[in-house]
């Protein structure tokens, strides 16, 4: 089973979040890509599948989480780029510029790092969701510093409308030091 379309729940409960996941896969036929517990003692699950697919699931995991429910999305057009940068495998553009995007909650970070990608010409280094990060998230890109500025930007915007904008940050021409560091 393919498809582009993305869904994630993010709960305040493990046990919740096994509820969660098992309710997701039940409810429509979707891929399960992640489903772990995050640090603060959180929880997500992450499907793929078609539209309607990811909306039904996702629509489900919602209506068993209830209060568990801390963050959730649908993304029908995920960029091709997310998933290496989850996996850490994300392709090194030019080195014009880094830019940092945090954010409090993984669904709001992926959804931001989607956006910023499709904003502009740059590449997805890297996506860290929630692991010895106190329950943060963040991605970091690069390319020309004009790119890196409106792709941060664009991926802030989506971010600071959930209201759990940590930071954003474009650092032009960054040190080699600081890149091995990142990559």
């Amino acid at each position: 089973m393919a498809g582009n379309c993305v869904g994630l729940i993010e709960l305040s409960s493990i046990a919740a979040g096994f509820e969660v996941a098992d309710a997701m896969l039940k409810a429509a036929d979707v891929e399960l890509v992640l489903s772990r517990t995050i640090c603060s003692g959180k929880y997500m699950v992450l499907v793929r599948g078609n539209v309607a697919a990811v909306a039904a699931s996702v629509q489900a995991g919602e209506a068993i989480g209830g209060g568990a429910v801390i963050d959730s999305f649908v993304i029908p057009n995920l960029h091709e780029q997310v998933f290496p940068a989850l996996a850490g495998t994300g392709s090194r553009g030019q080195l014009e510029a880094l830019g940092i995007l945090e954010s409090f909650t993984v669904a709001a970070l992926l959804e931001g790092a989607d956006a910023a990608v499709k904003a502009a010409s740059v590449q997805l280094l890297e996506i860290r969701l929630a692991v010895a990060l106190g329950g943060k998230a963040f991605v970091t890109l690069t390319g020309g510093v004009s790119a890196v500025q409106s792709a941060i930007e664009a991926g802030a915007e989506v971010v600071a409308r959930k209201g759990v904008l940590v930071n954003r940050v474009v650092i032009p021409n960054p040190r080699e030091e600081l890149l091995a560091e990142v990559l």
